[in-house]
């Protein structure tokens, strides 16, 4: 019997109608097989982390409860970044869509396609403003609690909230 996880994964998108790419990716996400979406946070607006000569990001992370492997689910999630029509222009410039694993139960994973946790969490505000919205507790293994990280953060590291009445959970 394969024993469910909860799989912590984060979507953005900067380019290409990215509110609306993103709230696809999410309804997407909750209809993967095996899986049920538990959680998904507010968007998120944050300043780019690569080249400054591109729009903010439009970000959020869903929490999904799923039997699947960590590969298998990762599989996936490059599949619907694909049927989003994914453009990636540059690294850490402009994307369509980017959907990132960032989490998978307390697992720690190193394979030449994936990483867990993923290794940019500690330092993204983006990431770490909606998971603590979710759930401040969840621990990232190595690195401590989700409020503690951001704690951490610079002052000059935010994102905030997207006040959209469409977006209702």
């Amino acid at each position: 019997m394969t024993v469910a996880e909860t799989a912590w994964i984060g979507v953005g998108s900067n380019i290409d109608g990215p509110v609306s790419q993103v709230l696809r990716a999410l309804d997407a996400l909750a209809g993967l097989p095996s899986s049920r979406l538990l959680q998904r946070s507010s968007l998120y607006r944050s300043a780019p982390m690569g080249p400054q000569d591109q729009p903010d990001f439009i970000n959020a992370v869903v929490a999904v409860e799923t039997t699947l492997e960590p590969l298998e689910l990762l599989h996936l999630m490059q599949d619907i970044e694909r049927r989003s029509g994914r453009r990636k222009l540059r690294h850490w410039g402009e994307r369509s869509l980017d959907l990132d694993m960032l989490l998978f139960g307390g697992k720690t994973l190193r394979h030449p396609r994936l990483v867990l946790p993923h290794p940019g969490i500690p330092d993204r505000a983006f990431v770490l403003y909606p998971l603590a919205e979710l759930d401040p507790t969840i621990m990232v293994p190595g690195h401590g609690r989700v409020s503690e990280l951001l704690d951490r953060l610079p002052a000059s590291s935010t994102a905030s909230i997207i006040n959209n009445p469409e977006w209702q959970v």
